[in-house]
């Protein structure tokens, strides 16, 4: 048996780190989007084993891959023998902020469920993935979500209206851990929280969720191309732009095609991954055969 599965990146509309927990885990008050942009899974049944295979050599296909350890986590809750080879198409960078490996994890969570049979709901895989790491709940839900807790903490939200949204990755990418480091080093500033995202949300106001976009991440990780890369977007259209996640990807709000589409192309001159995408329901979902 074979099945594809699409894994959805996302962005993070808003970021506040709002403490800390006894056991170094931070709280953290987040709006995410699903977006269209994806990596694509392919899991077959194999006759024992988890193998991973990806199509960039920098994706490790050991344990250490959050897919392997999502696999490896299925089958030990569904007590069932680890059987499947699964084989990664990436599209999402890495080191970006647009959670990638949770993405993966959670669509190999969502198509185990499907090819065992297992009938597990959603509740039970986000339990399950939380133990490969807390952005995977989200990524198994999708949609438009607030995130608090460590993460795991999920409230659904109303559909994000419809608009285009460039991402633009630049060279230097940013290690998760020196992002927490930095944030908890910096000058402590009154919480931002996200309510007013959450209110432009339920507004459905493009304008009004472009306009309070926001990361703590950002303000303390301070990166030159980051800045430069939402001062072109801006400029080239965009109603809002920030950082996603602890970096380094920069997504910029649109809602013209044709002006999204040439900041696409001009960033593209400089940068070698820039995506044209948009907000997308779902945070995987089954790709035709």
């Amino acid at each position: 048996m074979q099945t594809t599965i699409k894994a959805y990146a996302k962005i993070n509309l808003k970021l506040d780190i709002t403490g800390k927990r006894a056991d170094g885990y931070h709280l953290l008050s987040m709006v995410m989007q699903s977006v269209s942009l994806c990596d694509e899974l392919t899991l077959t049944q194999a006759e024992n084993g988890i193998r991973v295979l990806s199509n960039r050599n920098d994706v490790p296909c050991d344990e250490s891959n959050t897919v392997y350890r999502a696999a490896a986590a299925f089958f030990e809750y569904a007590e069932v023998q680890p059987n499947v080879t699964i084989a990664i198409q990436k599209r999402i960078p890495s080191q970006a902020g647009l959670g990638g490996g949770s993405a993966d994890a959670a669509a190999v969570l969502l198509a185990l469920n499907e090819m065992f049979q297992t009938g597990y709901s959603k509740e039970i895989l986000c339990k399950i993935g939380l133990r490969v790491g807390a952005d995977v709940p989200f990524c198994i839900v999708g949609g438009t979500a607030l995130a608090q807790g460590i993460g795991e903490k999920l409230t659904a939200l109303p559909a994000m209206p419809h608009c285009h949204i460039v991402i633009c990755k630049p060279l230097c990418g940013v290690d998760t851990k020196k992002a927490y480091a930095l944030a908890d080093s910096a000058a402590k500033n009154d919480i931002a929280f996200s309510c007013a995202m959450v209110d432009a949300i339920r507004a459905a106001d493009l304008h009004m969720i472009a306009e309070n976009l926001g990361n703590q991440f950002e303000n303390v990780m301070n990166l030159a191309e980051v800045t430069r890369i939402k001062k072109a977007m801006k400029l080239m259209g965009a109603l809002g732009a920030c950082m996603t996640g602890s970096g380094s990807a920069v997504f910029g709000i649109f809602d013209d095609l044709p002006k999204a589409a040439a900041c696409k192309t001009a960033l593209s001159k400089d940068y070698d991954n820039v995506f044209l995408c948009e907000p997308v329901t779902t945070g995987s979902e089954k790709s035709a055969l």
